[in-house]
């Protein structure tokens, strides 16, 4: 049934479930493409599609769809508007300087992490991260730091509707496996992923709490594989990122 609400401009929702339906797995969209995974009818879809064209947010190459880097500036805006980005980036600049690795700071979105500030020392993924950049939070230090903030009935029923297909020989696809490293980041208050996400990346994550003891996001370091062992990036690390943790703990609303 069609939404009646007169404050409600349904054509603009269409639009915004059209952008959403391009993403890594379909970076492109034909009019029947974008329908089915909108549940939109065909007409409408293509109406949205061609709209987006006209301002500059896709192109059309006569059959398929692809957003533009303008589209960008949509979720970068909203990023830049958060005050916990703004908050974080010049803590995160300063440790990046301090220890030499890369810094990021990131928050929960369901299923995956969604990252909202980044000082990047050296590239050491094969993608390029920046804030808006999205990974899974199952397998990701980010990730499990959020997650072990979570009731734990909550952390299992997302971990189990995640998508667990292994990123790397590493990668940890049992659920219950999964769960016993969201409890150790829980207890030890920290999270450490070896290649779990990309061969040859290590990370460390904490979790970025206020001043009333809610998580609001996390905080980490990425490393080369070769530069650190996993068993000694919380003697190397955590003392700095505690300093920081520490520090917005008392600035964080």
């Amino acid at each position: 049934m069609p939404n009646k609400t007169p404050d409600i401009i349904a054509s603009f929702a269409k639009g915004l479930r059209v952008i959403e339906a391009f993403d890594a797995a379909h970076p492109r969209l034909s009019v029947a493409e974008a329908a089915a995974r909108t549940g939109l009818d065909r007409a409408t879809a293509r109406r949205c599609l061609l709209t987006l064209v006209a301002g500059g947010y896709a192109t059309h190459d006569g059959k398929y769809f692809t957003l533009m880097p303008r589209v960008l500036r949509l979720g970068m805006s909203a990023l830049a508007t958060l005050p916990l980005a703004q908050l974080v980036q010049p803590w995160l600049d300063q440790l990046s300087e301090r220890v030499g690795q890369s810094a990021s700071v990131a928050i929960r979105d369901d299923t995956e992490i969604v990252y909202l500030a980044r000082a990047a020392q050296r590239r050491v993924m094969s993608i390029g991260l920046m804030p808006g950049s999205r990974l899974p939070a199952h397998c990701t230090s980010l990730g499990r730091v959020l997650l072990a903030a979570l009731p734990e009935a909550e952390a299992r029923a997302l971990i189990e509707r995640s998508d667990l297909a292994p990123r790397t020989p590493l990668s940890l696809t049992d659920p219950e496996a999964i769960m016993a490293r969201v409890a150790a980041a829980r207890a030890d208050g920290y999270a450490i992923i070896d290649q779990e996400v990309e061969l040859g990346l290590r990370s460390i994550a904490v979790p970025l709490i206020n001043a009333r003891g809610h998580t609001l996001a996390a905080l980490n370091l990425g490393m080369a594989a070769t530069q650190e062992r996993a068993e000694t990036l919380a003697g190397t690390y955590l003392p700095e990122m505690r300093r920081v943790q520490a520090g917005l703990k008392r600035v964080l609303a």
